[in-house]
Parts: structure tokens; sequence; C-alpha cells
């Protein structure tokens, strides 16, 4: 895809030219080759590298957020340096990864997309349906994602350009915590825990004020691009820096590329890509959750105006405090480092066939090298309570490389109006992987920190659980045939086997095959020349794709350690803990997707409409063996999804006046319907790990909320029976029967506990673009409909709507007998363990929203006048980034971003979710970026 129709809109040169790019075809990224986009036949969605970088971004996944349909990239993290999480059409495994393929410039890729730049990015094309990922077999059962970098072409003239961009981050909100009078209130009201030595009424500190702070970021990309009269190159270093509104928290980024073309003679063609980084992640384990819940009445300074190192509040909790001030003065006493560095590098040779027309040989070999490098240490009574204790130290490294070989036969021909692409392909690979670990207790010295444990004091610890090893590898045959009739028919076949390491001996080969066809009706003769349609196509495709992800060594089983004191002697054991399982095979996809194309009025409106089912079988799926067997687990091929869904894409230049006034708009909308069809032994749920047949992949298990128990309700003494139930808590929906009276026949129990969905009905994003001769605005949004939004500060795992006065609380409107009509339990109420009882029902949102992700306001400087200079392009630009957010019912209630900013499994008093299942929780917060940058060319 070299030119998008919404690209012509960007040109300033002269209308002539502009009318000759209207002409050039659209071509996309398929695998191991490129198409025209009229005759894809599989589901393909596209991004040109222009339109990646309206968004300024480091994660090439921010840029990309909400603008191919079936797509989603839900945010893990704010942290600087975060990888995101990407699934496309839904989540298949319940076990097994669900994270797509990256294939970069042709080889598959081990790395994130946070180690690629996006100012190098050419093309970005997503394969989601089978018939298009069979082509790279079990590696491709969760969709394919196809990176292309610019490259240099022949007789190009040397070309210099770079851009940059700076800017800060300031918090998107506060978290709504109370302040010191409403926790004094909450306090008197809960009656149940008194002022600390160090609280007192009427100080009201914000502790957030004296932790967060202004992240700066900052971007740096020079390239030069060229060509010679028989190849050309692309060379490239790019430097990104980011510091968090977390104190301490830095992430740094160089980068260096490179990618060269060269035509030895006639015949043979060989060439490289190689892309380097080298990154430094600073204290990325430093988290504002504790500071949530220090007690604002609480001074932060001493009373000689020295800064409060530790307190205890309501006579209960003690705890070292956490200022900015306090961390950066630390110093050598704290440190928080991983250092990475990783390298992708690709290599190809291609020959011309002599004497068949069309027939190439091509060899691609792919060599990756990913090295990290991690220290922690703390300092004799840093952050901690007691200030004696001792200073604690740790060390980890871990090595990943990986092979690829492909061996790739492609034939091209037309006869008249025949058209024949072939592709086969014998392809191998190995992955390797190696980790350490030590601690120790006692480093004499701060200087010392974690760079030589042998000078520690104490105990110096080699966990057997902390070390790691492991290899796999994969070996492929796959044919793949295109024919083309008149530009109008249009057939797809694929034929891939694969042989996965991992699996069991007997069980590691499938073959599986995928199938598509394709009609461009608009060149029948009845529409060819039609004045209002420019292409019209009708897509169906079936096909079979595996997924073989599951950890190496699975099939054997596994051992685990534990300390046993045997008479005098401590010694450690080894236990059985998984059974081993000799015929342990693939889990399976089959797919059917039915596409419409369509692209009408001289091409100023295109769209696709996409209806697909997917059902995935034979799940690598973890199953429970009685306690009787001595064993915990085996992993077997059990349980059955579906992932069925519609996508819909629609752009469109309203106005084109490349010397005038132009305006482009395009939108996106994904509907996904996911459910567990299958489990394990038949059994229609499996409660602790929260799978349900007929549900969702991430439902979850609960009491339906449905208001609070007021004075003079009737039946309070029998649903809730125990001592302390009261008007003022949390009331549940009781699925129980009742009697002829009316009264319910039971107490609520467990019975009552409801299966929740938590999918969307359906998300979506769009975009727009105006321009007036010189200047531009260019808009990035994203909406959802519906879904549950999980936010752990106001249910029960996060301890921060405890509503006892403990700790400071959420601020929110709680029960009192003067103010009823509220959402909040009684403070003080029924308790279960230390939050309200039912609390956990208070975390669960509507998850609707639309939000605008970006506002860039660009000017491009007159041609004319560049040229006198010697540039021929030279714009600046700013942005804001998440400035705004509409129709959330979570934004109106807590002022908060929408969207979740942690993993389940983060920083939970109680483990409660899944770490698959996105979160707002006590992660870094969301922020808002304002940027300004510039690119320059010449």
């Amino acid at each position: 895809m070299t030119l998008l129709p919404s690209g012509i809109a960007y040109s300033q040169v002269k209308k002539d030219t502009v009318a000759k790019e209207n002409k050039i075809e659209e071509v996309v990224v398929i695998g191991y080759g490129t198409q025209k986009k009229e005759a894809v036949t599989g589901s393909v969605a596209s991004l040109s590298g222009s339109a990646i970088k309206e968004v300024p971004s480091a994660n090439i996944t921010e840029a990309i957020q909400g603008r191919l349909p079936g797509v989603d990239i839900g945010r893990t993290s704010t942290k600087p340096g975060a990888v995101q999480q990407i699934r496309i059409r839904g989540e298949r495994s319940l076990t097994g990864s669900n994270d797509p393929l990256i294939v970069l410039d042709g080889i598959p890729f081990v790395g994130s997309l946070g180690d690629i730049s996006p100012s190098d990015i050419k093309t970005l094309d997503v394969l989601k349906d089978a018939s298009a990922t069979a082509i790279y077999g079990s590696r491709g059962a969760n969709g394919v994602i196809i990176i292309t970098t610019n490259r240099g072409g022949k007789g190009q003239r040397p070309r210099f350009s770079y851009n940059a961009y700076t800017g800060f981050q300031t918090l998107f909100s506060k978290y709504p915590i109370m302040d010191g009078p409403k926790l004094a209130k909450l306090r008197a009201d809960a009656n149940l825990f008194t002022n600390g030595p160090d609280e007192v009424n009427g100080t009201d500190t914000d502790w957030q004020d004296q932790y967060y702070g202004v992240g700066l970021m900052m971007n740096h990309d020079v390239a030069v691009t060229g060509g010679t009269e028989k190849g050309g190159y692309n060379f490239g270093v790019a430097y990104f820096q980011q510091n968090g509104v977390v104190p301490l928290q830095k992430y740094k980024r160089l980068s260096i590329r490179g990618a060269l073309d060269q035509e030895i003679n006639s015949w043979l063609k060989v060439g490289f890509s190689t892309n380097s980084n080298f990154s430094v992640n600073d204290f990325n384990g430093v988290s504002g959750a504790p500071v949530l819940g220090y007690s604002p009445l609480v001074s932060p300074y001493l009373a000689d105006g020295s800064p409060r190192l530790r307190t205890t509040f309501a006579n209960v909790d003690q705890t070292a405090l956490q200022t900015r001030s306090i961390l950066e003065g630390l110093g050598d006493a704290y440190a928080d480092r991983t250092n990475a560095f990783s390298s992708y590098n690709n290599l190809y040779g291609e020959i011309k066939i002599p004497g068949v027309e069309g027939l190439k040989y091509r060899l691609n070999v792919g060599l990756t090298y990913r090295n990290s490098n991690s220290g922690y240490y703390l300092g004799t009574g840093a952050l901690n309570y007691q200030a004696a204790t001792l200073s604690s130290a740790s060390i980890s490294n871990s090595l990943t490389t990986q092979w690829v070989l492909e061996n790739l036969l492609t034939y091209d021909r037309s006869f008249g109006k025949h058209k024949i692409s072939a592709t086969a392909l014998y392809s191998a690979e190995q992955t390797r992987f190696n980790s350490s670990s030590i601690a120790a207790r006692d480093v004499p010295i701060d200087a010392f920190q974690y760079f030589n444990l042998g000078h520690a004091q104490g105990e110096i610890t080699i966990d057997p659980n902390n070390q790691g090893y492991w290899r796999r590898g994969l070996m492929s045959f796959m044919g793949r045939a295109m024919y083309q009739y008149d530009n109008r028919y249009m057939l797809t076949a694929t034929v891939r086997s694969d042989g996965a390491s991992v699996l069991a001996k007997g069980h590691q080969w499938h073959t599986y095959p995928a199938v598509s066809i394709g009609w461009n009706v608009a060149n029948e003769s009845f529409l060819r020349d039609s004045k209002y349609i420019n292409m019209l196509k009708l897509r169906a495709g079936f096909g079979q794709t595996s997924n073989q992800a599951i950890a190496p060594y699975t099939t054997f089983g596994s051992l685990s350690t534990t300390p046993y004191n045997f008479g005098g002697t401590n010694v450690i054991g080894n236990y059985v803990s998984s059974a081993p399982n000799a015929s342990l095979g693939w889990e399976f996809s089959k797919t059917w997707n039915y596409g419409l194309d369509f692209s009408i009025f001289n091409k100023r409106i295109t769209g696709t409409v996409e209806y697909y089912v997917t059902n995935t079988e034979k799940l690598l799926l973890s199953k429970g063996l009685p306690a009787s067997s001595g064993l915990g687990s085996v992993t077997e091929n059990v349980g059955a999804s579906q992932n069925k869904g519609l996508e819909i894409s629609l752009n469109a230049v309203v106005i084109d006046n490349p010397d005038g006034f132009s305006w482009e708009v395009g939108g996106n909308l994904s509907a996904n319907r996911n459910k567990i069809t299958a489990l394990a032994s038949g059994m229609d749920r499996n409660v602790n790990n929260l799978w349900f047949v007929g549900y969702n992949i991430n439902a979850l298990y609960d009491y339906q909320y449905i208001g609070l128990w007021q004075q003079g309700d009737p039946y309070l003494n029998i649903l809730e029976p125990q001592v302390g139930a009261a008007p003022g808590m949390i009331k549940v929906l009781y699925t129980g029967e009742y009697n002829a009276d009316g009264s319910p026949k039971r107490a609520i129990n467990e019975a009552d506990r409801q299966i929740i969905n938590t999918n969307p009905d359906f998300i979506g994003g769009f975009n727009t673009r105006l321009a007036y001769k010189n200047i531009d605005l260019s808009i990035v949004g994203a909406f959802q409909k519906g879904g549950v939004l999980i936010s752990s500060i106001y249910g029960s795992a996060g301890y921060l709507n405890r509503l006892t006065g403990r700790g400071n609380n959420v601020d929110v409107d709680y029960w009192t007998e003067e103010n009823p009509d509220v959402r909040y339990p009684k403070p003080g109420g029924l308790l279960s363990g230390d939050n309200p009882k039912y609390a956990s029902t208070l975390a669960l949102f509507d998850a609707s929203f639309v939000k605008i992700r970006t506002i860039t306001l660009g000017y491009n400087f007159n041609k004319n006048v560049l040229e006198n200079l010697g540039v021929s392009n030279l714009r600046l630009y700013v942005t804001v980034q998440n400035p705004f957010v509409f129709g959330s019912p979570y934004y109106r209630h807590s002022g908060m971003d929408p969207e979740p900013n942690s993993r389940g499994n983060e920083n939970q008093a109680v483990n409660s979710y899944k770490a698959n299942q996105l979160i707002i929780g006590t992660n870094n917060p969301s922020t808002r970026n304002y940027m300004m940058g510039l690119n320059l060319t010449f």
C-alpha cells in the first residue's frame, strides 16, 4: 500500500500530479509477497506510514490504536516503555498465547512493537482471517501484523530526513481520593478506628501532589535514503527518552537501523536489513499504589521542617512514606534498572531462474539476539518502617537467540487474461532462552548496590524457581497458488504443514488447508463503465490454523521444589507438580470469512464490510487432577471456544482541493462475540479459573449489585441473617425460590452469584483531516459501547474502598440515615474480611466511552521557498494526546480516564482478576500529553 486515495489530499504539488497519483495501484503485503488490493481475497487491513506518523509516539501500538477494524489494543500500563496487549478478532485460547505474530521485513519477529521506530515504517498490514494467515502456519493462529520498513530505490538521489518531537505529560486526572476533612468524617461515621499519633484533624495533605509530577519526553530520528544504479539503501538512528509522572521512572532507547538492496547482475539480488536497539528502563517497579492509601491527616513534614519518613495510620498500619522528594533523596540507597540490547537481522539472496520467466528462488535468513540485565538494590532501612532493616539486592539476566531459515520458490506470470502466482516454502527456526537470578541481603555499603553481590554479609539466595532454560523449534512446508482471470475472478489456495518441537512425539506434525475466492463485480461488463462504482468486490474464504503456544517440555510434566526439615537438616525436596502427557497435540481454529470491498464516486468513498466465524477446538488447557493422584494438573487438548463478528470500515474524501480546502474522514467499527463452547470432562463451568460455557473467556463470577438495604425494607433478616446486617449494607440479587407469602425461602448464598459477560457490544475508531493550503488539522479518536469496566479502586481488591477509616478511601458518597439514596454502603457496616460485604460488586461499571486520542495542528512551509534553501519538505506541528472523553459513565462518576491502566493481577491486595484481564488499578495513572515537533527532508 504505497498510496491511499486519502493521501492525495496531503499533496501540495500541482493538480496534474495529483491526478496522476490517483491512478497508482494500491498494493498490500500479504506475506511472502504483495498483491494489488483489488485482487486480495483474504481479510487484510492496512495503514500507511504517513497515517502512523499522525500520532507521534514511541510505540507503534499507540499510533494504530482504534485505526484498524478487528484490532483491539488494550493498555496494560502508562509506564515509560510499556508494551500493550494486542488482540485480533478476540481471544481464542484459554491458557495459550493470544498474541499475534509480528513479521518485520519478511521475517518473524520475536521482539515487541516497542522495538521498532514508528518513523521507519512504510506500511503496516494486518492479516486477520485464516485464508490470509495460513501462509504463516501455527505462528499466525492469532493474526499477523506485517511491518515493512523504508528502503531506498534504484537511482534515487540521497535524501536526508530528520523527525523530532519534544513534550511533557501531566496527569489526566488525580485518583479521586478523600481529603482530610472527608476522611475524618468517614472515620467518625465508621467508629472503628481512631487517629494515629501523627494524624491531626484539620490537616489536609494531598499526597498525590507530593508524589506525581510532570513527565518530559523527546524523540530524535535521523535517516538517509538513496540508491545507486543497481541498488538502494536506508540507514538511520533514533533516540527516545521519557521521564514518567511517577518519581524516578525513566526510559531511554537508542535505535540503529539499516537496509541495503543490491543487484549483483541481471539474475542475482542480495540485501539485508538490521534493527538494533539498546534501552535503559529505570525504576519500572516503583508504584504509586501505597501513596493513595496515605492518611491526609498526616503532615509530610516534622516539626523542624524535615521530611517525615515513617508514620502510623489509625493506630494500626505502620508504613514508610514515599514522596517524590524522599525517593529522589535516596541516592545510592535505591536502584532499579533494566538494560536491554536487541538486534534483529534479516539477510536475503534472490535468484531469477534462467530459462523460466517469472520463476525466482529466495533465501531468507533471520538472526535475533536479545539480552536483558536487571539489578535492584534497597539500602538499610530505606522505604521500610523499621530503620534497621537490612539492605537487599538482586540481579537477573536473560538471553534469547533465534535463527530462521526460509527457502522460497515463487512463480509469477501472466498469460493474456490469466495471471498465476505461486509460492513454495521450506523453513526451519529455533529459539533458545535462558535466564538466571540471584539475591542477597546485607550489602555493606550503598555504593556497591547490586554490582557485586559477593560482598554481601548476609544470606545469598539462588532460588531454583527463578532460573530458566528452554529451547523450541518449528519446521514447515507451505504451498500457495493465486489465480486471476481477467481481473474479475480470483482464487487463492494454501496448504501448510508444521512440525512443532513442544508437542508430543507422534503429534508434532499437522497439515491444514485454506482457500478463498473473490469476484470483482465492478469489472464485469454491466458495471465496467459505471460513473459511480469504481470497485465492488465480493470475497469468501475458509481456512484452518493451529496453535502450539505452550511452554516447552509441557509434555514431560514438571517438577517443583520445596524446603523441608529432615530431622535436624534443612533440605530442598522435589515433587511432581504437573503430569506428563504423551499425546498432547495441536489446538485448532477453523474460520469462515465473508467480505465486501467497495469504492465509489471516483474513489472518494471507500469501505469494507466483513463477517467471520472462528471455532477453536482441542484447546491446550490445564486440567485439574484429583488430590488422590498426588498431582496438581495436566495439560490436555480439551475444550473449545468461538469468535464471530462483524467489521465495518469507511473512508471518504469529502472535499479534495490541493490548492485550497481539503477534508477527509474515516471510521471503523468492530463487534466480536466471544464465548467458551466446551470445557474439560464435559463441565459447563470452572469457577476457579472463571471459565463458563456459553460466556466469554474474560467473564466474571460475582453477585449482582441492585442497591443498598434501606430502613423498612422487608426480608433483610431472611436474606442476610448474620449478625451485623443492617440498613445501609449492599443489597444483591436473590435468585432462589419464594414462599407463598412472597418471602424468600433462604438466605443469600453462593447460588446467587452471577456469570457476567465483560466484552463490549462494539468498539471502533474515527479520524478526520482538514487542510487549507499549508495548514492541516488531524483528529484521531476511539469509542466503545457496552462491556464491563473493572475499577479495582472502587471494589475490594485494591483496599481503597474499605469504608472503615483504617486508611484513606476513594471519595464516594456513602450511606447515612440522612443520605440513603446513594451507591456506596454505610461506613463500618457488615464486613467480609477488610471490606464491606459484597464490595467486589462496586468495582463494575459500564465501559462505554467516546474518546479523542490525538489532535494535531501542522504547518507545511511553502515548497517554492524551501527549494531555494535546498530543502524539499519542512513541517512543524503541535499535538495533544488524550485530551477529551465523552459519553463515559465511569468518567462522569470518577473524573478518570475510562481506559484500563493495569493488568488484573497487579497491585492488588486481594487476587481477584486474571493477568490478561485489563482493569483500572493503581498502576501508573493515565496521562495527557502535549508535544511539538518537526519533519525535515532535504
